[in-house]
């Protein structure tokens, strides 16, 4: 059996790591791996890390690259490999463009298709975007949907789908942090090493959703920059996007404040590392409301809407919108009410066991003939 499993980005690495090292344990499975190099840099760092040596690799990372761009390249040289190796199976994950063109290409070759973490949904097109429409066109074209949560099968099932089709696995974004977190890690960069995780608070944030751009973006780091100047013990860890106007706007508001450390985009690594030894997560990213809970880290999602409610309602995080007021309060309660801090980093992880992995390779033994 000849599977194909194709991603782009660091997120998609990341959740499709734990399955293609899983893939190399069978050996009725022929698993081949195509990266589109969406982004190029930050894809590098996940596959050294899980020691995975792509069969192809398009390279379609240009600076300043379009949506458009990005789905013509990697459509066009997705045919391409589809073709050559002629797959029974082809894998993608999640929500980005390399996802949507990935099914695309193989739906025009009418190659079966399986969608891992399907069935995640915001409501709104525009949010996130361009990520939500990614998702639900792809999973028109798919023939297995894996969806990480219940709630997402129902999702499915609202829109349609034969629920012999849907396949709840819980999220391999746990297999993967499982893999790689360790009580010992030593950062190589040193500012890291120098903080007191032990005796202070340490927000971890991350912002870099297009739709945050402006405004919004500086509202959540006005927010964050009241909680700091208000609590003494509180330091922020900010590994800042590199784009541009997301830099912008941090250097304006955060104008060198001793405690908060602006710092370059981690690894995968010492990023969940740092994440382990945080005290809470102010982010506005979707891999980090699945991650932060299995490390018992509340989270203060700061968007309009999330595609991912079941942290939501387990209590693990809170959607806080991007109102300076609305932020600051919540995060002001986790920092100062022991009780609400505790209730949220005990909430339950609806995320999975950190076999997702093996459950996908499951289905598609006992489905791809």
């Amino acid at each position: 059996m000849k599977v194909l499993t194709v991603f782009g980005t660091r997120p998609e690495a990341i959740k499709m790591a734990p399955i293609v090292k899983t893939m190399e344990q069978y050996e009725e499975i022929e698993n081949i791996v195509c990266v589109t190099a969406q982004h190029r840099q930050m894809l590098d760092q996940v596959l050294n890390l899980f020691d995975i040596k792509p069969d192809y690799d398009l390279n379609i990372f240009k600076p300043g690259q379009t949506l458009t761009e990005i789905t013509t390249r990697a459509l066009k040289g997705l045919e391409e490999v589809i073709i050559e190796t002629k797959p029974d199976l082809l894998l993608v994950q999640g929500d980005t463009t390399t996802v949507f063109a990935g099914a695309l290409a193989a739906f025009y070759q009418k190659v079966k298709i399986g969608h891992v973490e399907a069935g995640l949904r915001s409501g709104n097109i525009y949010s996130p975007y361009p990520e939500e429409a990614n998702r639900k066109l792809t999973g028109i074209m798919t023939d297995f949907h894996f969806a990480p949560t219940e709630r997402n099968r129902q999702n499915l099932l609202r829109e349609g789908y034969p629920d012999e089709k849907i396949f709840v696995t819980g999220n391999t974004v746990i297999d993967a942090l499982f893999h790689v977190i360790k009580e010992d890690y030593v950062f190589e960069e040193e500012l890291l090493n120098n903080i007191d995780f032990k005796n202070k608070k340490v927000i971890l944030m991350t912002a870099h959703r297009r739709e945050n751009i402006g405004k919004p973006m500086e509202n959540i780091f006005n927010a964050v920059l009241r909680a700091v100047e208000k609590y003494e013990e509180v330091e922020v860890v900010f590994p800042i996007h590199l784009n541009p106007k997301v830099r912008n706007i941090a250097y304006k508001v955060f104008d060198n404040h001793p405690r908060i450390h602006l710092v370059e985009p981690l690894d995968y690594e010492p990023f969940t590392n740092l994440m382990a030894k945080s005290h809470l997560v102010v982010t506005d990213s979707g891999g980090l409301q699945e991650e932060a809970p299995s490390l018992g880290k509340p989270v203060l999602v700061v968007r309009e809407e999330t595609e991912r409610p079941e942290g939501i309602i387990a209590g693990t995080a809170k959607l806080v919108g991007t109102l300076e007021e609305n932020i600051f309060r919540e995060l002001d309660l986790l920092l100062s009410d022991h009780n609400e801090y505790t209730k949220m980093a005990n909430a339950v992880n609806p995320y999975g066991d950190g076999k997702a992995s093996k459950h996908i390779i499951d289905v598609i033994l006992q489905n791809i003939r």
